[in-house]
């Protein structure tokens, strides 16, 4: 059964990305959770400032709160499932694919340039690539693809989310 999703039409159930608690389609737990993270952080900092240790308690629970409401929003477009499976087709036809590199290969990277449209909105990839290189290195498995040969496939990622964001002309 065919189900359209902000404006995109998926084939298949396990493209729906769920709610685990409501079952409604379009969850985005990644775009809530950095919402939430960067929201909580910024409600701690606020509340101490005004209202001590306290008011930082609150400030981090009402700002994850609204951060989280904000995360989903940013993220709306973004489905990681249909993402990979839409670089699971077309890595081969980037210009930065090498033969003989799979799409496991890539696969880090796109992730890495997907997340961070949602992570880091409102910045461009080039503002935020040295947060993204870090948080790649920092992750990375051993005897993985190095930063420096991802970087193209998540900026790439990236600008997909982008296109997609883009109300059509």
């Amino acid at each position: 059964m065919t189900e359209p999703i902000n404006n995109i039409t998926v084939a298949n159930e396990d493209e729906l990305n769920r709610d685990p608690l409501s079952g409604a389609p379009g969850s985005h737990p990644l775009g809530t959770g950095a919402g939430a993270a960067s929201g909580g952080l910024t409600g701690a900092a606020v509340g101490m400032a005004i209202g001590g240790p306290v008011g930082s308690v609150i400030g981090a629970a009402v700002g994850a709160v609204a951060g989280g409401l904000s995360g989903k929003s940013a993220a709306e477009v973004l489905n990681p499932t249909a993402e990979e499976a839409y670089w699971r087709e077309a890595h081969m036809n980037e210009p930065y694919y090498l033969q003989g590199n799979d799409y496991e290969f890539y696969a880090p990277g796109f992730r890495a340039g997907w997340e961070g449209r949602v992570r880091y909105e409102g910045r461009s990839f080039d503002d935020a690539e040295a947060e993204l290189a870090e948080n790649y290195n920092r992750d990375r498995i051993d005897g993985g693809a190095t930063w420096q040969e991802l970087s193209a496939a998540a900026n790439a990622a990236w600008n997909r989310v982008d296109k997609q964001r883009k109300p059509p002309q």
